[in-house]
Order: C-alpha cells, then sequence, then structure tokens
C-alpha cells in the first residue's frame, strides 16, 4: 500500500494525502478514458488511500500485510484459517471492510448484522490541480490570472439528486429500501448474517423513478468554469496558491473540493532572485574604481543612484535596502544587492599608454615590458 502512494511507512497523514491527491489527478479516469491500465491504478491508488488514510485500517494492515485483515480480506493468509478452506469472502466484498464485518460479527459490534453505515451520504469533492505561467515582475509585484478548467460538477439540472425534474424518488427495490443487501452464510463459528451496502441505491434506500436527462443519474456533469486568480506579490517559482471550493464539485450535498494552482517564474536575464533579495552585477571601469563615482543602475522598482567609493575593490557588494522583492504577509522587502565587477581595458590609445604609464612611474609601480604600456 505504501508503495502504491510512493510514500514511506513512517508517513503522516499530510504526506499520505498530498501523494493521494497527486497520484488521484494523474490517473483519473475522466484523463484516461478507455484505458483499463489507468483505471485499475486509480481503483488501487484509492484503495491504498482508504486504508493508510484510516489509522484504524491502517494499524490493522500494518499488523497483519497485504494478505492479513486490511489487505485482501484474508484470502488464504490468516492464522490456519486459510489452509483449511475458510471462506471470508462473504464479508462485504472488499478486504477492507471484509475485515470490519468480520470483527463486528465475532465479537458482537452490531449484534451480528454487520453494523454497515449507509455510504450514500454527501461526498466531498476531489481536490483538482492546475499551472500558471508568470513572469518575474508578475511574481514580484503580483497579477490577476483567469484560467479555463474542466471539472465534475454538481448536475444544475436535478440539482444533484439524480432524478428527472418533475419525477420522484422511489423505494428501492433490490434491498427493499434499507440501503443494505443482507446475507446468512454457514462458518466454521455456526450461521451469521452479513451485510453490505446496495449497489443499486448506494445505501439511500431510494433511487429516481426516472433518471435526470442530463447526467443519466450519475449527479454529476462535466463542466468548463473559468475562474480569476489574485496572485499576490512576492510569490516564487513553485508556490501554491489554493483556492477553497474551485475543485470537483460534492455528491449528494456534499462539498466542493479545492483548486490549487502551482505557479511557474520566467527567470530575467537582468535579476537573480534568492529569495526576498535581488542581486546583480556591476561592471565598472578601472578608473572608476580608484577614484570613485556615481552610477545609475536599474532595479525592480525602477533607477536608482548608487555611489562607488574611490578605491573600491573587485567583487565589492553594495545593498539598496528595501529595493528587493515584498516579503509575504509582510509590508516589508527584501534588498537590492550589487556586486562589482571591475572591467580592465584589454586595449589601450597611444595616449592612455601614456598616461597610464606615467601614473606607474609616479606610482613607483613595476610594469610589464610589452605589455599594455609599452
Amino acid at each position: 500500500m505504501y508503495g502504491i502512494l510512493g510514500i514511506k511507512k513512517d508517513a503522516d497523514d499530510a504526506a499520505i494525502k498530498g501523494a493521494y491527491r497527486k497520484l488521484a489527478i494523474q490517473w483519473h479516469p475522466d484523463k484516461h478514458k478507455g484505458d483499463k491500465t489507468a483505471e485499475d491504478k486509480f481503483k488501487k491508488i484509492n484503495a491504498a488511500y482508504e486504508i493508510l488514510s484510516d489509522n484504524k485500517k491502517r494499524q490493522q494492515y500494518d499488523a497483519f500485510g497485504a494478505q492479513g485483515p486490511a489487505g485482501q480480506g484474508f484470502q488464504g493468509g490468516f492464522g490456519g484459517f486459510g489452509a483449511q478452506g475458510f471462506d471470508f469472502s462473504g464479508f462485504g466484498g472488499n478486504g477492507a471492510q471484509g475485515f470490519a464485518d468480520i470483527f463486528e460479527t465475532f465479537f458482537g459490534a452490531g449484534g451480528g448484522s454487520g453494523g454497515h453505515q449507509r455510504r450514500g451520504g454527501p461526498v466531498r469533492g476531489n481536490d483538482i490541480e492546475a499551472h500558471i505561467k508568470i513572469t518575474f515582475k508578475n511574481a514580484v509585484f503580483g497579477v490577476e490570472k483567469e484560467l479555463e478548467i474542466t471539472k465534475p460538477d454538481t448536475c444544475k439540472n436535478c440539482k444533484g439528486d439524480g432524478a428527472e425534474p418533475g419525477s420522484k424518488m422511489v423505494r428501492c427495490g433490490s434491498c427493499g429500501g434499507s440501503g443494505e443487501i443482507r446475507a446468512v452464510r454457514n462458518t466454521l463459528l455456526g450461521q451469521m448474517t452479513t451485510s453490505r451496502v446496495c449497489d443499486e441505491c448506494e445505501g439511500e434506500g431510494q433511487i429516481p423513478e426516472k433518471k435526470c436527462s442530463v447526467c443519466h443519474g450519475t449527479t454529476r456533469v462535466r463542466v468548463k468554469e473559468r475562474v480569476k486568480v489574485k496572485i499576490p506579490a512576492g510569490v516564487d517559482d513553485g508556490s501554491v496558491i489554493r483556492l477553497a471550493g474551485k475543485g470537483e464539485g460534492g455528491v449528494k450535498g456534499g462539498e466542493n473540493g479545492d483548486l490549487y494552482i502551482n505557479l511557474m517564474v520566467e527567470s530575467d536575464k537582468r535579476f537573480l532572485r534568492h529569495g526576498t533579495d535581488i542581486h546583480t552585477i556591476l561592471e565598472i571601469h578601472l578608473l572608476q574604481a580608484v577614484l570613485g563615482a556615481e552610477i545609475e543602475i536599474e532595479t525592480i522598482h525602477g533607477p536608482e543612484k548608487i555611489k562607488i567609493p574611490a578605491g573600491t575593490e573587485d567583487a565589492k557588494v553594495f545593498k539598496l535596502s528595501g529595493k528587493g522583492v515584498k516579503r509575504i504577509n509582510s509590508d516589508s522587502n527584501g534588498d537590492h544587492l550589487v556586486k562589482i565587477k571591475i572591467d580592465i581595458p584589454k586595449k589601450l590609445s597611444k595616449k592612455e599608454k601614456e598616461l597610464y604609464g606615467e601614473l606607474a612611474e609616479a606610482g613607483k609601480v613595476e610594469v610589464k615590458k610589452g605589455g599594455l604600456f609599452s
């Protein structure tokens, strides 16, 4: 189960949910219509999440393994029962629920009926993901974007109950309105009664007299929706924005899932960002480094003047406070850091050679014969 979700055995609830959400979106049948492999993969992902997201089921799985109660419904592998041909297949239909039936039946939780609860109540819609690419400037100052998403949503024709408007709900013929299908089985421990949720009405006890002509009784349809996203100032590449209730529509009155926007920020050849600080390199002439200068540079907030003191060394860093990126949930900004790169001339005019030679002589600096000053 851990391998199916790609997580470690000590993963916490948040890691389990995150892994499930990512895989469920990736392998959802709606994205792989007609692909049996994707459908099977999706079922396994859901089964793994059902077990690992429930503390009790997870403990049972960790204790008994894939052949135990929470894994494969004891089929041929728990204690000595499997070897003796003891049939547990009647307890619920799937391994995890079957284990609950066995415990409830053996130890009396539910009076031998299996203790099922109806599963036809409200179900929260799935979360969905989308991606937006923004410019470096948009990330720094914020922007509002609009995107179109396609998702399952509550059918407006039937308002989510699956019945054609004007028709009524009638008692389910398969379960007689109880929402459960019961069966009596002979086991090594005697005669036992088991129950499972009715597949026809999904535990509701009622079915539409006439199914909705739009959703055909499924209660949901695929819709396209345009969503406005306010991207705050200071976001960075890889940031995620959550829009509550903008995910898939719920089932039978359940709340909508959430929409998660993954941001991709384009780079800018002028600026390099580290957190909330902006880094740039300023090339200056050798004489500017020696004699000092005042130079105008470009920042993300506009042009700024920087004073270069006389005698500035190569790789010296100057800081322009507050001229960086806005800190999230704060009114302050990072800084703009300017690294000096001294440009050494490769060629000199005759006049420049004479002047540099005079400077070298005045400063008693030995220079290479045949170099720039020859």
